[in-house]
């Protein structure tokens, strides 16, 4: 009996610990809050993110769980709750790839700064976010997490107002509650 007592405490100790790590990114992806950000404001929030999730995972948390409390207690419904919740889950994945979660990398990561590219053909440059729907083409997807991504700078900056194949082919843009949103058309890779 003791020991069943104690699995279950220690399992709603890693489950009020994964509501903390939830809690840090849903103040950072608040809607509310994202509507009030001066351009490209949201672009340090999405590094922060990444740092939580990861620290999440260190921890021994699922990250897909604490993306998912997270998006839920920020209030997103819906389609925008499933691509918030891909978005910050691909930016953890695309931060893994380029090498970006090095003890320095987190430490940037965690002030919302840009970290180094450890790995791949862009190692040495820093990471960048990217609008995957260009700020020119719909301003006003500048501070829709949905809508941003970890890339190195050099690869965001050649891209620069470009709508490539892919933005089309993932997503399509219609209005939803007053403000737009990106509706999933394929899979995100």
């Amino acid at each position: 009996m003791k020991r069943l007592i104690s699995v279950a405490l220690l399992l709603l100790a890693l489950s009020l610990h994964a509501q903390d790590y939830a809690a840090n990114i849903a103040s950072l992806i608040d809607p509310s809050k994202l509507s009030t950000l001066r351009e490209r404001g949201a672009n340090p929030r999405i590094q922060k993110c990444v740092y939580w999730l990861q620290e999440a995972r260190k921890a021994g948390m699922k990250p897909k769980k604490v993306a998912h409390q997270a998006v839920s207690q920020a209030g997103y419904k819906n389609t925008a709750a499933t691509l918030t919740e891909q978005s910050l889950l691909r930016n953890l994945d695309i931060a893994t790839k380029l090498g970006c979660l090095d003890a320095d990398g987190l430490a940037k990561m965690r002030q919302g700064d840009s970290p180094t590219v450890r790995k791949g053909p862009y190692a040495g440059a820093a990471a960048s976010v990217d609008h995957i729907i260009p700020l020119v083409v719909v301003p006003e997807l500048d501070c829709v997490i949905a809508n941003l991504e970890l890339l190195p700078l050099k690869l965001n900056e050649s891209k620069n107002s470009k709508i490539g194949d892919r933005q089309p082919d993932l997503f399509s843009m219609r209005p939803v509650e007053g403000r737009y949103i990106l509706g999933l058309i394929g899979k995100l890779k």
